[in-house]
């Protein structure tokens, strides 16, 4: 998809850059669960709901691994240590490296890559609403903006399936006066929080 003379990157690879492997699964499982074929399992999980057919030809790669690996309900760190979903990660990886926007040693972004994060956050804010927003924009969002575009998109969802540890919904008000997660940022590195996404 073009955005102004630039080709913006699909959202598992934006996810990847911004927050790591975690982020990119969580992607995966949105887009599933978006198009009817993964739902919260118990708490913490995610489980399969439906079963790719005709629509399944709009998943990418790691969607279709991420759903192969959803025999039982499974966390979201299960599914990124799943054989088929790691091949997948690296793949992609591998995609971002070869754009140089990843380098391997040591592990992490380039300048390039931050550039282009920060461009696609001020050209693409945080939607307001998920109301008429497109699956394909509500996936970039997430991928973009992590907790920040979930609670607006799917609170509740991902709080039942575990991509978040807590998501303030948007708009409410309902937690200003409770306590804050005194963690703050512990453990938030390069955009992902373990909690994040």
């Amino acid at each position: 998809m073009d955005s102004g003379t630039t080709v913006r990157p699909a959202p598992h690879e934006v996810a990847l850059l911004r927050g790591g492997p975690r982020a990119a699964v969580t992607v995966a499982v949105l887009a599933l669960h978006l198009r009817g074929f993964a739902d919260a399992g118990r708490p913490g999980t995610v489980r399969v709901s439906g079963e790719p057919q005709g629509a399944g030809q709009a998943l990418s790669d790691l969607d279709r691994a991420v759903y192969a690996s959803l025999q039982q309900p499974v966390s979201i760190g299960e599914l990124g240590r799943h054989p088929a979903v790691r091949r997948e990660i690296a793949a992609l990886r591998d995609r971002l490296t070869a754009a140089g926007l990843l380098r391997t040693l040591p592990p992490q972004r380039t300048r390039a890559a931050r550039r282009t994060l920060d461009a696609l956050r001020a050209e693409h804010p945080v939607p307001a609403r998920r109301k008429d927003l497109p699956t394909a924009d509500a996936l970039f969002a997430v991928a973009l903006h992590g907790d920040a575009a979930l609670a607006v998109l799917v609170p509740r969802f991902a709080l039942r399936a575990g991509l978040t540890a807590r998501v303030e919904v948007a708009d409410r008000g309902l937690r200003r006066h409770s306590p804050r997660n005194l963690g703050g940022g512990g453990g938030y590195g390069c955009g992902d929080g373990g909690g994040s996404d």
